[in-house]
Parts: structure tokens; sequence; C-alpha cells
């Protein structure tokens, strides 16, 4: 399954939405209230599960303005938006074209589960734009480098390093900040002179979510054997592993996520 296809966003969206840190969301919202009509950007905005748990929240009107580099994605984001939202898809690549995603009326910038794949350079660009603007932003779901199994196996620790190791590499952004993106955004946006509010979101995992156990535990196999720096045996056993653990009902897992609320300093 691909890390950005629309199956593998559809089976992670639930628990994107339990995960989600309420007061950073309820931070988020409240940064709208006493609009009449609002104006936000989704960047990298996937099928659109950021507008599917936001919208529902904020009382004025809405307009969105979805943008993606994927049109597939991009399309599913359109047919699923909620009835009494105006959501506009703008297909963009965001790395070329980030100041363009921008342009315009913005009341909020939400950004979900991108951050730890741009480079420093790409995150630099981000605050300085929405810095000029003087625009909130909403960053949420961004991988913080925490796995924790609730039992252990004796390839944990040295697999979940190579993952983390993995999650630098170039993702189209230019090397990736990976597991420091969250605390690199919360630095960054305090140094323009943001408020910021931040706060955990993890993935809870439990023996009931074999699919989404196998998935991800599939993908952090295949960052590890892309890495090279393990024995193939070592991954493959790893997996096998894990995978059993899955199928007895004995794996639990939580993924470590960071969300992120920022606005200049004056606005409530």
């Amino acid at each position: 399954m691909s890390a950005f296809g629309a199956e593998w966003l559809a089976l992670r969206e639930p628990y994107d939405a339990r995960a989600r840190n309420p007061t950073i969301l309820d931070a988020a919202v409240a940064s709208l209230s006493g609009h009449a009509s609002v104006n936000i950007a989704d960047l990298a905005c996937g099928t659109g599960s950021t507008l599917r748990a936001f919208s529902r929240r904020v009382t004025a009107r809405q307009n969105w303005r979805l943008v993606d580099n994927d049109l597939g994605l991009l399309a599913r984001a359109a047919e699923s938006t909620p009835a009494g939202v105006n959501a506009v898809p703008v297909p963009l690549d965001l790395y070329r074209d980030l100041e363009a995603a921008l342009d315009g009326p913005l009341d909020l910038v939400t950004v979900s589960a991108l951050l730890d794949l741009v480079s420093e350079d790409w995150l630099e660009r981000l605050v300085v734009e929405i810095a000029a603007r003087q625009v909130p932003i909403y960053i949420a779901l961004t991988y913080d480098g925490r796995i924790e199994f609730d039992s252990p196996d004796p390839g944990d620790t040295v697999i979940v390093a190579s993952v983390n190791r993995h999650q630098r590499n170039d993702k189209g952004f230019g090397p990736a900040l990976g597991p420091a993106a969250a605390m690199a955004a919360v630095a960054r946006l305090e140094a323009v002179g943001y408020f910021v509010h931040h706060g955990i979101a993890d993935w809870m995992l439990g023996p009931d979510d074999r699919e989404m156990q196998n998935e991800v535990l599939s993908g952090w196999a295949a960052a590890s054997r892309e890495l090279g720096e393990l024995p193939i045996a070592e991954v493959a056993g790893w997996l096998m592993r894990r995978r059993e653990a899955v199928a007895g009902g004995r794996s639990s897992i939580r993924v470590g996520h960071v969300d992120v609320f920022a606005r200049p300093t004056g606005i409530l």
C-alpha cells in the first residue's frame, strides 16, 4: 500500500481523528471565532481528512483551499466535502509553489501528517510566509520518533532506530527533518514571535486494530530494508514475529505524534 495512496489514507483516517489533540484542535477552532466567513488553506490535503475533522466544529461560512499535487486525491477530497462547505481543489507542487498556495486572503493554514517529511529549508519557507501574512497555523499529526510496543521483541530497538534514520531521507522536499520536525516547527514559530501550543497526538493501536498494525509494521520493515543497514533476514524475522503477535491478539503499539497550533501575538 502506497504511503500516500488513497487506500492508506482511508485506513489511517479514523486513527488520526482519535489521535488529534483536542486542546490543540480547540485552540485552532477558537482562532476563527467571531468571523462570519473564514478562508482556510489545507496544505497536502490528501483526501480531505483535516477538512472533515475540522469543518464540523466551525460555525462560520467556510472557504477551503485544498492543496495537493495528486489529482486523484484532490478529486476524492472534493467529492467528500461536507455540505455547506465551499472547497476549491488546487493542484500544486508544494516544494516548488508553496508561496502560490498561500496567495490571497487567509484566516488559517492547516498542515497534517506532512512536517516530518519536509526539509529544514522548506519549513523555514513556510514559517516566513505565514509570519509575513500574520496567519495562524494548525499543524497536526507530525511523527516524532516514538514507537512503543506493549510486548517487547529483541529486534524492536534496531528496527525503530533504522526507521527513524530512514525518516530523514529526502521525501521530495530535500533532506527530511523526520522525528525532529515538530520541535523544529515550535522553535521557528516562536522565533518569529508566534504564541505556540503543542501536545502529543499519539496513535494508539490495540489488539483489534490488526489491519492498521500490519500495514504500519510492513511499512517500517520496508523502510528498514530500503535503508540497507540491517541484514534482510533480521528484518524479515522481526516482521514475522510481530505479525504473529498481531494475529494472536497480543500486540498493541503507540506511535508518537505531536500537534501544534501557533498564532501571531495579539490574535486570541
